[in-house]
């Protein structure tokens, strides 16, 4: 008899499929095999091709099934990029019907896993009686804010983008300005915003809802959405089963990009202990060449030591983040982006390195004694298992949520200040953030603290431990 099976659907992009991969390394320890559900038509890349071979070798009871090419629908202008890939997620509704009856003819299903923005394919594993879970991979702040987002939108009928100077009381959460909750939910006009209120709403129906965080890193959204306050409307709420911190295992890179990173490894070891600041921003963070310019002056003004990975700037000042993926090998001129002579005069004490640095190897390094970053979550836990003291930097989606919980209740970080006006931040205040990180001992001792607590939730007994271990019990 084949072994029970537990069937996965991420989104599509490759940050997603490896956040799943990596959720289903845990669960095939446990007996199951795991089969992976990929759609073909957005976000795919050479990379995900790659990637899959090499897991697919070393963990032989994980496969992964790609579903036929669908075009990605023509879209006005108008509609965001967000709209445009849950059009896409639910044009595969039917592909994931097909596949599963397919699957449950050979082998028990377990459960289906799914990505919150799949929640389309909710109704055809439950019509074949497959229990669904969530695989949550932001932390339990955003998981209150989303559970609550029904509710706010119930009590309000304008867009929160139009919401100036308003704040917003959310159970668990730190208040939030309106105008940052995370982009797809900021504009009624958008289709994405009615996609996602949809997908929020569903997450008390699931059977199950697995988190990528742990009840010591952020208590007070943890108690908010196990006591019901974050969903008034429901009438039960699913069950959440805390199991992180979950990293990805470093990627590797091939061709000149792995030569970098080799390189950029080898500096941080001849530098001094906790003597360097690290700056990344995530996938999506690149900044206008001023913005650039103005981080390349605190650095050089704050007389610290620092690995610097910049992605090819933004066209133009004003422009948004995260238009497209920045990739190891974006080409670029660095000089041409950077002050006149910024390279040349601290080539001694810094490194810059084009679009990608293996970040969990970096933080590792004991001479990594601070992170600036951009506040995504794969980065927030990176930085914490590290225990590395960091510069919160949000850019979009659900990082505005994880700075408050960074530096209010984890306090393990320090928030920069950007200009009213323009969003810029000057180089005055990037130095003056970068030297409080260095420097604090507060800071590095409750980084510290919480790295332990962290190896403590994944050790044998930990809290996310046996929360999987409890996960799995239910499916047996």
């Amino acid at each position: 008899m084949e072994k029970d099976r537990i069937v996965m659907f991420p989104s599509p992009g490759i940050g997603h499929i490896v956040a799943m991969v990596e959720l289903a390394k845990l669960i095939q320890t446990h007996r199951f095999s795991v089969t992976i559900l990929l759609t073909t038509g957005h976000h795919d890349h050479p990379t995900i091709d790659a990637y899959i071979r090499r897991i697919t070798a070393a963990h032989p009871s994980i496969s992964f099934l790609r579903f036929p090419h669908i075009p990605l629908a023509a879209a006005p202008t108008t509609v965001s990029r967000a709209a445009r890939a849950f059009a896409f997620i639910k044009a595969n509704a039917s592909n994931v019907a097909t596949y599963l009856s397919q699957i449950s003819k050979t082998t028990a299903v377990k459960a289906f896993i799914i990505d919150l923005f799949c929640t389309s394919a909710m109704e055809s594993a439950s019509s074949m009686g497959i229990p669904v879970y969530y695989f949550f991979t932001s932390g339990a702040a955003v998981l209150a804010l989303f559970s609550y987002f029904p509710k706010l939108h119930e009590e309000r009928s304008e867009s929160f983008k139009d919401m100036v100077g308003v704040e917003l009381r959310v159970p668990g959460n730190a208040p939030l300005k309106a105008v940052n909750m995370p982009e797809p939910v900021l504009d009624r006009g958008d289709p994405a915003y009615w996609d996602m209120l949809y997908f929020c709403t569903h997450l008390p129906k699931a059977r199950g809802i697995i988190v990528n965080s742990f009840p010591e890193l952020e208590p007070l959204a943890v108690n908010a959405v196990a006591d019901g306050a974050c969903t008034p409307n429901a009438e039960r709420g699913s069950h959440v089963y805390y199991i992180g911190p979950l990293i990805a295992e470093p990627q590797q890179s091939e061709g000149a990009a792995g030569t970098e990173s080799k390189e950029c490894l080898r500096w941080l070891d001849e530098q001094p202990s906790r003597s360097v600041v690290y700056l990344c921003f995530g996938s999506r963070g690149s900044f206008s060449v001023s913005q650039l310019g103005e981080i390349a002056k605190g650095l050089e003004r704050s007389g610290k030591r620092f690995l610097w990975v910049v992605k090819k700037p933004l066209e133009e000042d004003g422009a948004k983040q995260g238009q497209e993926l920045a990739k190891p090998g974006d080409e670029f001129d660095l000089a041409s982006v950077l002050p006149n002579g910024f390279l040349e005069r601290t080539k001694e004490r810094g490194m810059v390195v084009k679009a990608w640095a293996p970040q969990v190897e970096v933080l590792s390094r004991d001479s990594v004694g601070g992170f600036v970053s951009h506040c995504g979550w794969n980065s927030v836990l990176e930085g914490v298992v590290a225990g590395v003291p960091m510069v919160a930097w949000p850019l979009y989606a659900e990082q505005h949520v994880n700075r408050e919980v960074m530096v209010g209740e984890m306090k393990v970080a320090v928030a920069v200040n950007e200009r009213e006006e323009d969003g810029l931040v000057s180089g005055e205040e990037v130095e003056k953030r970068v030297r409080e990180v260095m420097e604090c001992k507060e800071i590095r001792e409750r980084s510290v603290k919480l790295k332990h607590m962290a190896l403590a939730a994944v050790s044998d007994f930990g809290s996310s431990t046996t929360a999987l271990a409890n996960l799995v019990h239910s499916w047996t």
